[in-house]
């Protein structure tokens, strides 16, 4: 398996090829999207770590051009900076993985061994520093799944109108609202 790691932290990025380089994954590290594009296109690597904040660009710009030079990558975005709307778009772009900042290496090559996507992460655990990773990381579509019903909410239940607030069709949108997410689902409550 060789990947690419892309993010301004060249310490970060250094400590994890590191230890990735250990469990038997090569990568290559970029500190900006020109180079990493570079590397990618000269690799094309099975996976992509891109940063979410890469200096005054977004990593979420990166998530088409990489998918554009193997369509079968699987691209994890990670940041410090957590929130429902980018992880709405980074899903809209094409990313599979939405992590909170700073990934282990162990965390990483769970995810990237894992065949069922709407598993959700198992118990943290210590990284090659000793610190404990955040055991919050929360799949994509189930990120997706919550704004989607915080805008019901904001609308009264009315589709039409969370439709146009989310920018969609009112079909996509039925269409996303009759796919509940996986083992997270709660019963329909009555309030």
């Amino acid at each position: 398996m060789k990947g690419l790691l892309v993010d301004d932290d060249t310490l970060y990025l250094d400590a994890l090829r590191r230890a990735l380089q250990r469990r038997g994954i090569e990568c290559e590290i970029a500190p900006d999207a020109a180079t990493a594009l570079a590397i990618a296109t000269r690799i094309a690597p099975d996976f992509a770590l891109v940063d979410l904040k890469l200096g005054e660009a977004s990593g979420l710009s990166l998530i088409e051009p990489l998918r554009a030079i193997r369509a079968d990558m699987r691209i994890l975005l990670v940041t410090g900076y957590a929130s429902i709307a980018t992880a709405v778009e980074a899903i809209k772009r094409g990313a599979d993985d939405y992590l909170p900042k700073p990934v282990s290496a162990d965390t990483l090559q769970r995810i990237l061994l894992e065949t069922d996507l709407a598993n959700p992460a198992a118990p943290a655990d210590a990284g090659d520093d000793g610190s404990i990773e955040s055991p919050t990381m929360i799949p994509l579509h189930r990120l997706e799944w919550e704004h989607i019903q915080q805008a019901l909410n904001e609308t009264g239940g009315n589709i039409s109108a969370t439709a146009r607030l989310l920018g969609m069709h009112r079909r996509s949108l039925q269409r996303k609202l009759a796919k509940r997410p996986g083992p997270e689902r709660r019963p329909p409550t009555d309030g």
